[in-house]
């Protein structure tokens, strides 16, 4: 039994994830807005989530455009907040993502008690945003460091919208991660948000390490997840779950409940 099986009570969780709006510091976060509505459009999402039925929740500042490679204070110092604000509201296992700061990631977790964290924590890679080397070892020892020996982390294999400047195949790359690190799980993208991934690589990763859970990271539609889940151990979500299926667009609670049906009716075929 994979320890994602103890922490949400079910089999091939759905975590969705739950995109804050531009945070302070944040080229988007304009002079009219304020952390209250923040708080206020992260608790809509939330109830909206929660209600149509997923499993767990990642909270992160999809919306901090371009990304830090080091993130300013404010920034995990603003998810922190909005995060504190909705605990008494959050009602399923839930995790953080300060995203492209893996070393922000893991010390946001240890603030707000989340249960597991995704992020880049491992690889080099190379796009817009410049250049990025997770410094996977100085990670690991700042986990340890803060004591968090329970803390699930969910490792991107691959970017979303950057080269990997590693070579070698995604299962070459998967199986000395999983020697290197014992990651707890290994999250597979599509080339950008809300793009699928192909079923022919996520077979390919979860040939390679059949012991390490596998996510799709991107790109599940009511449409896909089904044929996902034959073959992975559970699925991040998030754009399919929006009004009309658009990134920027706040969570339609229809949406999540007619994609979890989905899952319910295959979950119960599995013995």
């Amino acid at each position: 039994m994979f320890w994602t099986e103890a922490l949400f009570k079910v089999k091939k969780p759905i975590i969705s994830m739950l995109h804050m709006q531009p945070l302070p510091g944040d080229p988007l976060f304009k002079e009219k807005d304020s952390m209250r509505r923040v708080v206020a459009l992260a608790r809509a999402d939330l109830h909206a989530i929660q209600d149509g039925g997923v499993d767990g929740i990642i909270f992160s500042n999809e919306f901090s455009l371009p990304y830090q490679r080091r993130m300013s204070f404010v920034t995990p110092s603003a998810m922190a907040r909005v995060i504190g604000e909705l605990m008494n509201d959050i009602r399923v296992p839930y995790g953080v993502d300060c995203i492209s700061d893996g070393l922000a990631t893991i010390e946001l977790a240890a603030a707000v008690d989340a249960s597991f964290a995704r992020g880049t924590f491992s690889g080099v890679y190379v796009g817009d945003g410049g250049f990025y080397d997770n410094q996977l070892s100085e990670l690991l020892r700042r986990k340890s460091a803060l004591r968090l020996d329970e803390l699930k982390l969910l490792y991107f294999l691959n970017p979303e919208s950057d080269i990997n400047l590693d070579t070698r195949n995604l299962a070459a790359i998967a199986r000395s991660l999983v020697f290197k690190a014992s990651p707890d799980a290994l999250c597979v993208s599509g080339s950008a948000a809300g793009t699928g991934v192909g079923n022919e690589l996520l077979a390919l990763v979860k040939e390679a390490v059949p012991e390490t859970v596998v996510f799709p990271n991107t790109g599940c539609t009511k449409d896909t997840i089904v044929d996902k889940l034959r073959i992975c151990d559970g699925a991040v979500v998030a754009t399919t779950f929006k009004v009309d299926g658009k990134l920027f667009n706040p969570v339609d609670v229809e949406r999540v409940k007619e994609f979890m049906k989905l899952v319910f009716a295959f979950r119960e075929t599995l013995e």
